[in-house]
């Protein structure tokens, strides 16, 4: 794929060339903290108004202080939104969505950003495998219930971020639950590439029904969160959250390619952006290759009609796969 336009020197696209966001609503999970932070801050400072889709309201309301207080615009705050959304609970989902969109019956762009990483064997509260709950089951219900709103939007885009690791992952369809075999970091790996495989789909169906809205995807390279230690433990937690943590990159910078997948207009639905740099690890954002597991139509349209069933949410005119 053709490396996207930068600017002259070392840093690339910057935060500095995102264009006016005024007037647009962005929704972005995961808000309080770490990648979806950065996120909010850069699009509130360009003018945006952010929903902070947050599981801890209080962490979110401080999350959305801190953006406010850095604002020179006295008004700021009122262009910031706290919602509960717990990605691993259905029921919050569709709860989330219907007050949204009835305050909100336009969004612009909606940010799938939030994420678990290699915990214990966990089961949401509907009984599926806590990782590919909230970073697969629940954006795609999110992303389902608020697809008529986001038709409505101005240059509508969903943003869904992946991860490096989904190169490595499988979809382990006849044990999704990890119920007879369950690894953290390999369940980790299999919602990373149904993330993947989600927004290539996605794309390939809003481009048949000629919905207005653009799936893409993204990925923030080897990136220093709290996602490291709040979930993982024994030798995962102390490689990923300590031993390999000065190698990785800021929040602000790791956000980058998810911020450009939100505001280039030059970007094209079906892109996944990552950084430039040497194994993607950090750098400037650009187009960087899916794997071929990603882009297999079938596993795709095998995972969409399991999430469907899964969690009872359906797409409307995006049913239909090119």
């Amino acid at each position: 794929m053709k490396p996207l336009e930068q600017t002259g020197g070392s840093a690339g696209w910057t935060t500095g060339r995102i264009p006016d966001q005024r007037g647009r609503v962005f929704v972005v999970t995961g808000a309080s903290s770490g990648l979806g932070l950065a996120t909010a801050r850069a699009l509130a400072e360009r003018g945006g108004r952010v929903v902070l889709a947050v599981r801890d309201e209080r962490r979110g309301r401080e999350a959305a202080a801190d953006i406010a207080a850095a604002l020179p615009d006295p008004g700021a705050s009122e262009r910031l939104e706290v919602r509960r959304l717990d990605l691993a609970d259905l029921d919050t989902i569709w709860t989330f969505a219907e007050r949204l969109r009835a305050d909100h019956p336009r969004l612009d762009v909606l940010v799938n950003n939030a994420g678990v990483f290699a915990p214990p064997r966990t089961l949401s509260p509907q009984g599926h495998e806590l990782q590919f709950a909230v970073n697969h089951l629940g954006h795609f219900a999110l992303t389902g219930l608020l697809l008529d709103a986001l038709a409505a939007g101005r240059d509508p885009r969903v943003v869904t971020v992946s991860s490096l690791n989904h190169r490595k992952g499988r979809i382990r369809f006849d044990d999704l639950t990890g119920a007879r075999d369950y690894a953290p970091m390999a369940f980790y790996d299999q919602s990373k590439l149904a993330n993947a495989l989600f927004g290539q789909e996605l794309h390939r169906r809003l481009t048949a029904a000629g919905s207005p809205v653009r799936s893409l995807l993204a990925h923030p390279g080897y990136t220093a969160t709290n996602l490291q230690t709040s979930g993982p433990t024994g030798l995962t937690r102390l490689l990923f959250g300590r031993l390999l943590r000065p190698l990785a990159q800021r929040p602000a910078d790791g956000a980058l390619p998810q911020l450009y997948a939100a505001t280039e207009p030059a970007v094209r639905g079906g892109e996944f952006i990552g950084p430039d740099g040497r194994g993607e690890l950090r750098g400037a954002p650009t187009g960087v290759p899916l794997a071929p597991s990603a882009a297999d139509p079938e596993t795709g349209r095998r995972l969409w009609e399991l999430s469907e069933e899964l969690t009872g949410v359906g797409f409307g005119p995006a049913r239909a796969s090119a």
